[in-house]
């Protein structure tokens, strides 16, 4: 799909296969969630700008290739995006950190918001928003446009699992924003959850259901 990159890397597969599973504990499925994401936050970032900046190693003098620009800014759409957040601030500790609080209107489907917090900056930095699912798109697009109103202008939006719909009406909304997922699954029901998804993540990884 345009837009999209399927991340099918083995182990990510793997790890996504466990969760998936619902007699999976829910501090499989945390430690897991947090795995996975480190993982596929290598493929987000993988066209990162670099530089150079000289260092001198125990042999001699070299020009060592760096990231260039100011810091990312991993955007956790909560409450289930927290999972692949702390994941990924084990790969790159030095992020900064938004929080964009939705939740989803089960009459409507709707994303209603209840908190926003982002560094000031936005517009400077390369900004990764994470969910673990795209169901409808209306969260994820709902935390994407209020980033955007606050600055942001490179953004990429990250997740485990996707539907087609969710990914139709996202690129619709937002067709310059690239989608990073670990699979395409097969539909929505008639409730909105991903099938053959794996639950509510939310619930699974804290236990509430």
């Amino acid at each position: 799909m345009d837009g999209v990159t399927l991340v099918d890397h083995p182990l990510v597969q793997h790890k996504l296969s466990i969760m998936r599973d619902k007699g999976t504990s829910t501090g499989s499925f945390r430690r897991l969630l947090r795995e996975i994401s480190l993982l596929l936050c290598y493929e987000v970032t993988r066209d990162l700008e670099l530089t150079t900046k000289k260092i001198e190693t125990p042999m001699e003098e070299m020009d060592a290739p760096v990231l260039k620009g100011k810091k990312l800014v991993f955007a956790s759409i909560l409450r289930a995006g927290n999972g692949l957040l702390e994941g990924m601030l084990d790969l790159v500790p030095s992020a900064r950190v938004a929080h964009v609080g939705l939740y989803r209107d089960h009459e409507t489907l709707e994303a209603i918001e209840y908190y926003y917090k982002a560094p000031h900056d936005l517009s400077d930095r390369v900004v990764i928003a994470v969910d673990p699912m795209l169901a409808t798109a209306n969260s994820a697009t709902a935390a994407i446009e209020k980033l955007q109103a606050s600055g942001a202008k490179d953004i990429r939006f990250l997740c485990l699992l996707a539907a087609p719909e969710g990914i139709a009406n996202f690129r619709k909304a937002l067709p310059d924003v690239p989608i990073y997922t670990a699979a395409i699954d097969e539909r929505l029901n008639e409730n909105g959850y991903i099938v053959p998804g794996l639950g509510d993540a939310g619930d699974r990884m804290y236990g509430t259901k």
